[in-house]
């Protein structure tokens, strides 16, 4: 049996910021009403719903898929909630894509959510017990500062400096200054800002890193007989990948994200893509801290090992450039609340290959477009290709 088509054919967004008032229910409400009005189809359209949001603690609500499943317009009607760290964002629309595709449903509803301002006294509180019991925890390892010796290896390996990395935050977070939803969007940014930055853990200053979020993002997802009827123009999810490498990050070489690379080998052979430099028009890769953009951009093929931080700085992967990458402003300037930042480049890339970015809008009509995200302990690469 082969698989059907399956086009995204809606979406909306949040403004992603710390908010007192709305619970993670209603943000979910308030991205799924845009995602449906979008594409002119009610709750009565939607045959189910996958819902990706982290661990219960971080929105401080105990069996938080239950909780939010009405929210996301779970109202008896089939739901799965799944989570891989960060890269859930982009795991999600795949588990919609398996429903759709796999003709077990013809429409789907994609829904990520995070209220991370609830998580007290932070979010970094809550990983504190995810590393291994006897090798890891006992030296009291927090994500900074592993992923501070990460972006030490992949300095040292290829001989980069602070100022090579910091030009991504500053291109992002100038980016995000044109994006509605963002939260740090910053036109007058400068390399020197980062540099001066705090220093958190060494290299890592607080501008390399994006900031705790709240926020939720809606997809719609359709199968091809049912996409015609609601748009003349659908994005296709043309493939999709992931990868899960070993947990125990001390085993590996931390310079190079091979499971970012395995997921998108796999994503490129579903999508026929055999040159992703010369196929792939614009890719939303997965930006919390500014060295995973480089990092991720050569897993994904993108740019040679170690030659990112180049292309960067030659203006290669600018809004304007011959590769742009995270036109939206990314997790660095729109904000990172964690399921919903890797689900907002999936929606990001249905604008742009739509032509509907607005000031955000790459030119040259781009046909293909990658959204990709990372996430548990360093190990989980997601992939999905959509095109026009």
């Amino acid at each position: 049996m082969s698989m059907r088509k399956v086009a995204v054919v809606g979406a909306g967004m949040t403004k992603f910021v710390r908010r007192a008032q709305e619970t993670g229910k209603e943000l979910s409400f308030e991205a799924t009403k845009m995602a449906l009005d979008y594409c002119d189809m009610t709750l009565d359209d939607i045959d189910c719903v996958v819902h990706g949001t982290a661990p219960d603690s971080f929105d401080g609500v105990h069996m938080k898929g239950e909780y939010l499943s009405d929210g996301s317009g779970g109202w008896r009607k089939p739901y799965m909630r799944c989570y891989v760290g960060g890269g859930t964002g982009v795991f999600t629309p795949i588990h919609g894509w398996y429903h759709v595709a796999s003709g077990l449903f013809d429409t789907c509803l994609v829904v990520c959510e995070e209220k991370m301002s609830s998580c007290q006294p932070h979010p970094q509180g809550a990983f504190l017990t995810i590393f291994d019991h006897t090798t890891e925890r006992p030296l009291k390892p927090n994500l900074l500062w592993i992923f501070a010796m990460e972006m030490n290896r992949y300095m040292h390996t290829y001989g980069l400096n602070k100022r090579d990395i910091a030009l991504v935050s500053v291109k992002n977070k100038r980016n995000a200054a044109d994006h509605p939803c963002s939260l740090l969007g910053d036109p007058d940014i400068t390399v020197e800002d980062v540099l001066n930055s705090e220093v958190l853990a060494w290299p890592v200053r607080r501008l390399d890193v994006s900031p705790v979020t709240d926020g939720a993002v809606a997809l719609v997802l359709a199968a091809e007989h049912v996409a015609q009827r609601f748009t003349d123009k659908p994005v296709w999810i043309e493939g999709v990948g992931w990868n899960l490498d070993t947990a125990y990050w001390t085993n590996r070489d931390l310079c190079y994200p091979r499971y970012v690379e395995n997921a998108a080998r796999m994503a490129y052979e579903m999508a026929g893509i055999r040159e992703p430099r010369k196929e792939i028009h614009i890719a939303e890769p997965y930006d919390p801290f500014d060295y995973k953009e480089l990092h991720h951009l050569e897993g994904l093929m993108l740019f040679d090992r170690g030659k990112a931080a180049e292309a960067t700085a030659l203006g290669i992967t600018q809004r304007d450039g011959d590769l742009p990458v995270c036109p939206s402003g990314g997790l660095l300037g729109v904000g990172n609340p964690i399921a919903a930042a890797g689900l907002m480049k999936v929606a990001e890339i249905f604008w742009q290959l739509r032509g509907e970015a607005g000031k955000r809008q790459v030119p040259g009509n781009p046909k293909t477009g990658l959204a990709q995200a990372w996430g548990d302990l360093m190990q989980v690469g997601t992939v999905i290709v959509m095109g026009v």
